[in-house]
């Protein structure tokens, strides 16, 4: 969907743009020479009233004229610098909750065309943690988001709960600060609390997870079993196990449990990625219950303390 808009955006402000420069060199200096000739003609100065007899400005002109500006700024913001997008489940929670309004800034890793998304500049690459929105690889019409966990060239193994990395030694240190390449890094957990969070009665321990020095927190479900055979199989790997290829990345949902994420897809290549999610910038509560008279999708309320740059 959010691809359509886009296009339908860029053809908008083509078509509108188009309309203005054609009136510009065509069409208004004729009006103007048709107003001179009457202002000479009837030896006084003509108001507005009868400049618009003598030369009226079409209505898809004046429409086009009206909007080009308003419309190109919103293009260029939409697909250049920042993009709202809103959460629509909960893969995300604890850092990000249903009901959240976020911006998404799309010049991180790299400056793209809006329609075809061929990069034109290259930016920064995404570094582990960076919690991004990318084109689903199944289906590039939907937009997810997820978290970075697996750079190319890392062997990512996720089992029990726990999270292991094995970074490749041929990437920039900086990408492998605080993991030993070459072998397997069991990413440091720590609980937070037990009962903040609950999916049908069941407390879903938060934990905090440090990620190449990145922490971030997590929700885990101790009663969950992990669904390994719907688990993306790559050639060669245990069925836990996944070897990210080059100009890939193996993105994860904060919520453990209840994600659909790289373990069950497989990878996302880079010209998929959309940008790096950077701000909240607006979160309601939607408490109503269909019990309830007004629908589910009414707000009851404001988060106003979840405001602010994202974690």
């Amino acid at each position: 969907m959010a691809g359509y808009f886009s296009t339908f955006l860029v053809i908008l402000t083509l078509g509108s743009g188009l309309i203005w420069l054609v009136d510009h060199f065509m069409f208004a200096p004729k009006r103007k020479e048709r107003i001179a000739l009457a202002q000479v003609s009837s030896g006084v100065e003509l108001d507005q009233e009868a400049i618009e007899k003598i030369a009226p400005l079409p209505a898809i002109t004046e429409s086009a004229i009206s909007i080009f500006p308003m419309i190109a700024a919103i293009t260029i913001f939409r697909s250049f610098i920042f993009e709202p997008f809103q959460i629509p489940s909960g893969s995300m929670m604890p850092t990000l909750l249903v009901g959240d309004f976020i911006l998404v800034q799309k010049f991180t890793y790299g400056i793209k065309d809006p329609v075809w998304r061929t990069q034109l500049v290259e930016m920064d690459e995404p570094k582990r943690g960076d919690i991004t929105v990318f084109k689903y690889p199944l289906d590039t019409n939907v937009d997810f988001i997820k978290r970075v966990v697996g750079l190319p060239g890392d062997t990512v193994v996720y089992r029990n709960k726990q999270l292991y990395i094995k970074p490749s030694c041929e990437v920039d240190e900086k990408q492998t600060a605080g993991l030993k390449c070459g072998e397997f890094n069991k990413v440091g957990l720590s609980i937070v609390n037990e009962d903040e969070f609950s999916m049908q009665g069941m407390p879903l321990p938060r934990l905090t997870e440090s990620l190449s020095g990145i922490e971030h927190d997590i929700l885990i479900n101790p009663m969950a079993l992990e669904t390994k055979g719907r688990y993306f199989q790559q050639p060669g790997t245990k069925v836990d196990e996944w070897r990210v290829p080059a100009d890939s990345y193996f993105l994860m949902g904060d919520n453990r449990d209840n994600s659909a994420d790289g373990r069950f897809w497989g990878f996302v290549p880079k010209e998929n990625l959309v940008g790096k999610a950077v701000f909240i910038w607006m979160s309601f509560e939607f408490d109503n219950t269909p019990d309830d008279f007004l629908p589910g999708w009414i707000p009851t309320g404001v988060r106003f303390n979840r405001l602010g740059s994202i974690q």
